[in-house]
C-alpha cells in the first residue's frame, strides 16, 4: 500500500487497512465515506488534513514517522488527538476484549488455561487504566500550562529526549499474544478464541503506535516547553 496522500479515496485505506477505523473514528469520521477523497472528507469535516495525513501514515507504515511534521502541530493538537485514543481505550477497545474474555470463557471448557490469559489481560488493563488516569489528572494539564506559560520563547529538541523508552503495556500485549498463539491448552470455542485473539492484536498495534507519538513527539516536546518555560 501506498502512502495517503489528498487525492487518496478513504475508502480505499479502510479496504486495505481495516485496523485504521478506530483512528478514523476518533476525527469524527465512521464508516459509510463513499468514494470522497481524504481532503474532501477533512475539509467537509473541518478536520486539519496534514495532522489527519500524517497521524493515519504514521499508524499504518511502521517506517513512517515525519518528526518535523509532528513538531509543526501544537501540543494542544497533539494531545487532544491522544485523549481521543484514551477515550477509545476506556469506551470501546478495553471493554470489547473483557466482553469477548468472559464469552470465551463461558463458552468454553474448564480443561483449559484462559483464567491465565485473563488474569494478564487484566494487569494489561489496571496498567494502561493508570497511565489513562496520569495523562487526564497530570501529564496533559502540565504539558499544556507550559505551553500557555512559554510566551514567545522558542522551543529546541534535545536529541536525548528522542529515545524509544520501554513499555510494560505493550511488552504484556506481546506476551498475551504469544500465549494465545503458543501455550493456549485444553479445549476452547475456536470462534470466540479467534475474536479475542484479534481484538488484543488490534489494541497492541494501536498502544505501538500511538506510543511512538507519546515518545518521540509529545514526551521531547513536552521537555522542550519545560525548558523554555523556566528560561522567561
Amino acid at each position: 500500500m501506498a502512502l495517503v496522500t489528498p487525492e487518496t479515496k478513504l475508502c480505499n485505506v479502510i479496504l486495505d487497512e481495516p485496523t485504521v477505523i478506530p483512528v478514523i473514528n476518533r476525527f469524527g469520521i465512521v464508516l459509510g465515506v463513499g468514494d470522497k477523497t481524504v481532503a474532501t472528507i477533512c475539509q467537509e469535516k473541518g478536520i486539519d488534513l496534514q495532522f489527519f495525513l500524517t497521524i493515519l501514515n504514521a499508524y499504518i507504515f511502521e517506517n513512517y514517522f515525519p518528526e518535523k511534521e509532528f513538531r509543526s502541530f501544537g501540543a494542544q493538537e497533539i494531545i487532544g488527538y491522544l485523549q481521543k485514543t484514551n477515550n477509545s481505550y476506556l469506551h470501546s477497545l478495553l471493554p470489547n476484549i473483557e466482553r469477548h474474555f468472559n464469552a470465551l470463557i463461558g463458552h468454553s471448557n474448564t480443561n483449559n488455561n484462559l483464567p491465565l490469559l485473563l488474569n494478564l489481560f487484566k494487569e494489561v488493563k489496571s496498567e494502561l487504566l493508570a497511565r489513562i488516569e496520569d495523562d487526564n489528572n497530570r501529564w496533559f494539564a502540565e504539558i499544556l500550562s507550559h505551553e500557555q506559560s512559554r510566551g514567545g520563547n522558542t522551543i529546541t529538541i534535545d536529541s536525548r529526549d528522542l529515545e524509544l523508552r520501554n513499555d510494560s503495556i505493550e511488552d504484556k500485549l506481546s506476551d498475551l499474544k504469544n500465549m494465545f498463539v503458543i501455550h493456549l491448552q485444553g479445549d476452547y470455542d475456536r470462534n470466540l478464541c479467534l475474536a479475542v485473539l484479534l481484538v488484543v492484536i488490534s489494541l497492541e498495534k494501536d498502544i505501538r503506535q500511538n506510543n511512538r507519538i507519546r515518545n518521540r513527539i509529545l514526551r521531547p516536546v513536552a521537555a522542550a516547553l519545560k525548558k523554555a518555560t523556566a528560561n522567561r
